[in-house]
């Protein structure tokens, strides 16, 4: 059986380097948003898996709007 991994909110938050930060992690856990978590005791873990499905949960797919298009090579700016 494959060993599951955890991450702590202090992990969460260098994870996603600094962006969500412990207390904000606190608060969606109260509110009972963002990532799953599992709770043992007064202890918060996060399972990596939890987390990866999380991220794809919340991918933003952007598109070039119609007619403009960038041909590789090209500077943005």
């Amino acid at each position: 059986m494959s060993e599951s991994k955890f991450l702590t909110p202090e992990e969460v938050s260098e994870r996603y380097r600094g962006g969500i930060t412990v207390g904000t992690l606190r608060n969606w856990r109260g509110m009972r948003i963002g990532p799953s978590f599992v709770k043992i005791g007064k202890t918060i873990l996060y399972p990596i898996e939890s987390l990866a499905e999380w991220d794809r949960a919340n991918i933003v797919t952007c598109r070039a709007p119609k007619g403009l298009t960038m041909n590789a090579g090209e500077d943005a700016g």
